[in-house]
């Protein structure tokens, strides 16, 4: 079953980030930062000609996306106070089309996003 599964994630054309998920690179981050900061962190992930900023709610804390290019991707980041000066950020990808391969590709997507603010942000 566990290799059926390793497989079947190849065709998968969507991806989020979760405090429950089982690969720990794709756990939820939280930052020791007032959700502002952490807000225009996350827009300045998609700063790049690369991206594209759909829309954008502070009052949500949510950053819709689009990575132009292929293959084309959807991003929601969502970044919530859970606690003063603490915020959790979390990922959505979709891929624009369904093609085999496109989950390790949008892992990674998600994985450099983290670095990214990991660099600029201090983890809790």
């Amino acid at each position: 079953m566990g290799v059926f599964s390793s497989i079947m994630t190849i065709f998968k054309s969507d991806i989020e980030t979760s405090d429950s998920t089982a690969d720990k690179q794709l756990k939820t981050h939280y930052y020791k930062s007032a959700q502002d900061k952490v807000f225009q962190a996350v827009l300045d992930l998609f700063s790049s000609s690369d991206y594209k900023v759909i829309g954008e709610s502070r009052e949500r804390g949510e950053v819709t996306a689009e990575k132009r290019g292929f293959p084309g991707y959807f991003i929601v980041v969502t970044s919530i106070n859970v606690a003063p000066f603490e915020s959790a950020v979390d990922f959505k990808i979709s891929a624009e089309k369904k093609i085999p391969g496109s989950y390790p590709k949008m892992r990674q997507e998600i994985i450099s996003h983290y670095n990214v603010l990991d660099s600029r942000l201090k983890r809790v």
